[in-house]
């Protein structure tokens, strides 16, 4: 008679992760497919002899792609499963994401503080306030276009429409009415904001890829106005001598006939560096005034009708919101701060023209907002460094901005798809779950 032993089974032989082969596939594949792109580029060249041309073969390169590529891959692979290992539990997770916004806030206050700071320390000079001035307009204009591409989730690729149609109504209204920077700011923002109402429209009823295409041409279509709208925007030639602004009536001037200007109204030496300072801390407030707006909007239920848009529109016309409504607020806010950001480059730089406001602006803009994570706002701050800030600080970049664009938008779908800093504070914060009540003892008025 058999007897069955109930002795457990020895363990199996585990010599290395399961994923292991599964990465080093996929790392290989990626690999074989780099070498192949690579062969035709890089593998041959034509060499030119007093014979002729002649065909050399330079398979080495093609071998260093296939293994930086395979390399690569691997080392990204092996890093988000090593991240993904040391994950907490989603109980834990909360408090660690409560301290994650306590830093950002502290981040926060200590990129406003450098940024008030920054001319007064050593190595600040002419040059430095300069491009840390444009640094700026790109995160205005980031933090603008946040608000229809983070907040209600819609695929603006023409963006840099609304920033031309600010700098030229700027130029237009002080060159032909003598209006100042002052009035003629706000007058930008509402052209602007009604320009994007005016594309809000045609668009009602569009998602995703083709609400893309739409505003892509869009702006283009605006582009080529200006380009051929020669008797009012210039042409080509753009608009020049456009007026400088002032600090509320007195001018950045060593001398105005029968007018006070700047440093005789306090006591001070002239010199040109102080409308250079005065246009550091003006874009400044307004980039602060966009962000602190974007913070406050968020809360209100303009703000929370934005974000329902962006997670699911069905679900939002259930809910009883209007998406028309929401859809056109979010393009008229958008559109309004690049009408601001628009004005303030005018005044800058004093000369304006088509050429200004490419796609590839677009393209800058968008790829800020992405690569610094959705609905985030420093996230887009370090990302306005990284694609706008360097290659301006170090010239020797500037040929290498696309390849930069490229690769960084592959290696953040890649390691962190929803940017660099996607997690943002929630607009509602729920209080915590009473404690159901315990069952009272029987013998006590318990009912059986």
């Amino acid at each position: 008679m058999a007897t069955t032993s109930s002795a457990p089974l020895p363990p199996k032989r585990n010599d290395g992760p399961a994923w292991m082969p599964s990465l080093l596939k996929d790392a290989f594949a990626a690999g074989v497919l780099a070498a192949l792109l690579a062969l035709p580029m890089l593998g041959f060249r034509l060499v030119d002899s007093a014979q002729g041309l002649s065909l050399d073969y330079r398979f080495s390169w093609v071998g260093i792609a296939f293994a930086a590529v395979f390399a690569g891959r691997l080392a990204i692979s092996l890093a988000r499963n090593a991240w993904d290992g040391r994950r907490r539990p989603m109980r834990e997770r909360g408090t660690e994401e409560s301290h994650g916004l306590r830093l950002r806030k502290l981040a926060g206050w200590l990129m406003v503080a450098a940024a008030l700071l920054l001319p007064w320390t050593p190595i600040a000079d002419r040059n430095l306030i300069d491009k840390a001035t444009l640094l700026l307009i790109y995160v205005m204009l980031g933090w603008g276009l946040n608000v229809v591409v983070g907040l209600a989730g819609l695929l603006d690729l023409g963006y840099v429409a609304f920033y031309a149609v600010g700098a030229y109504s700027y130029a237009l209204l002080s060159q032909n009415f003598g209006l100042s920077f002052w009035l003629c700011l706000p007058l930008a923002g509402a052209f602007a904001a009604t320009f994007g109402m005016l594309l809000g429209f045609p668009v009602l009823r569009l998602r995703g890829d083709y609400l893309a295409i739409v505003t892509l041409g869009f702006g283009e279509i605006v582009r080529v106005v200006l380009l051929n709208w020669q008797v009012v925007t210039g042409g080509p030639n753009g608009l020049s001598g456009i007026q400088r602004p002032s600090f509320f009536g007195l001018p950045f001037l060593a001398a105005v006939p029968g007018k006070t200007t700047f440093h005789e109204f306090f006591g001070l030496p002239f010199s040109p560096d102080h409308r250079i300072l005065f246009l550091y801390y003006l874009i400044l407030i307004l980039a602060l005034a966009t962000n602190l707006f974007t913070l406050r909007i968020r809360r209100l239920p303009i703000g929370r009708a934005w974000e329902a848009l962006r997670e699911d529109e069905t679900a939002c016309r259930s809910l009883g919101i209007n998406p028309t409504k929401t859809k056109l607020s979010a393009f008229a806010t958008g559109a309004m701060f690049a009408g601001f950001a628009g004005s303030f480059f005018a005044t800058r730089q004093g000369f304006i023209s088509p050429e200004s406001f490419t796609f590839l602006e677009s393209a800058i803009i968008l790829a800020i907002v992405v690569l610094g994570g959705l609905g985030s706002q420093i996230g887009i701050v370090l990302s306005a460094f990284l694609l706008v800030g360097l290659p301006e600080w170090f010239r020797e970049l500037q040929q290498y901005r696309m390849l930069a664009f490229g690769g960084a938008m592959v290696l953040i779908m890649l390691w962190r798809p929803r940017g660099l800093l996607s997690s943002r504070e929630p607009t509602v914060r729920l209080g915590k779950t009473p404690k159901a009540p315990e069952p009272m003892p029987a013998g006590e008025g318990a009912t059986p």
